[in-house]
């Protein structure tokens, strides 16, 4: 496990893909959990560790997650994410090249529950929510190109979802179209970078993530357009 960025009342740690942020009905160890044991060691503390979960990323998903340590972190931070005042930047490598070089997304997302799958729609829909995000070309390598996806709303499976529809699905994202799995059973999206006023201090944050150990991703970074 990596600590990115850590102090008294929040620590961002990064998740390789393949790891839950949760206990879910897999039984698999949880970041979280690690977090906690983490933090039990480092400060040697007695007893149980508070950690406030306030988003996840998606299992096959790697890259920033933020954690809240103490409960006055925690309800502002929720707070936060859910009035859009923290921006995440994601990366995504997909096999095509998106009609514009940058433009804006909106889609109206609907959401199987069965199939734990999100549908986009162009116009609004039944039990639809409305799913914007602004994306960017920034780099390409022989056979795929790097996009910055900024998030503008929240929705289950977003970035999937609404890339696939611009006809650009993520690489390895079988459920979304991608013609091949990757091999570590990964999806090339990474949550890059994380931004917000600090919830108790109120000193400006911004956490950028380090890159996966697949060498595509160095590759495609390395010719990041400014």
């Amino acid at each position: 496990m990596e600590v990115v960025y850590e102090d008294n009342h929040i620590i961002i740690v990064y998740k390789e893909s393949g790891e839950i942020v949760q206990g879910d009905k897999t039984g698999d160890e949880p970041l979280s959990e690690r977090v906690k044991a983490y933090i039990k060691k480092k400060y040697a503390k007695p007893g149980d560790v508070f950690l406030g979960v306030v988003h996840r990323l998606d299992r096959p998903v790697s890259g920033l997650v933020v954690f809240a340590r103490t409960s006055k972190a925690l309800s502002r931070l929720n707070n936060m994410f859910r009035d859009g005042e923290v921006h995440k930047t994601y990366w995504a490598l997909t096999k095509n090249l998106p009609p514009q070089e940058e433009g804006t997304l909106e889609h109206w997302l609907v959401r199987n529950e069965k199939q734990n799958k999100s549908y986009a729609y162009d116009r609004e829909k039944p039990h639809a929510k409305r799913a914007v995000l602004k994306y960017r070309h920034i780099g390409s390598t022989d056979n795929y190109h790097l996009l910055e996806v900024l998030l503008l709303t929240g929705r289950h499976h977003q970035i999937r979802c609404q890339l696939s529809a611009m006809g650009c699905p993520i690489k390895g994202d079988l459920k979304y179209g991608a013609q091949r799995s990757n091999p570590d059973g990964s999806i090339s999206l990474l949550a890059r970078k994380v931004e917000f006023v600090h919830p108790v201090s109120k000193q400006p944050i911004s956490v950028v993530s380090p890159l996966p150990d697949d060498p595509l991703w160095h590759q495609a970074g390395g010719m990041e357009r400014p």
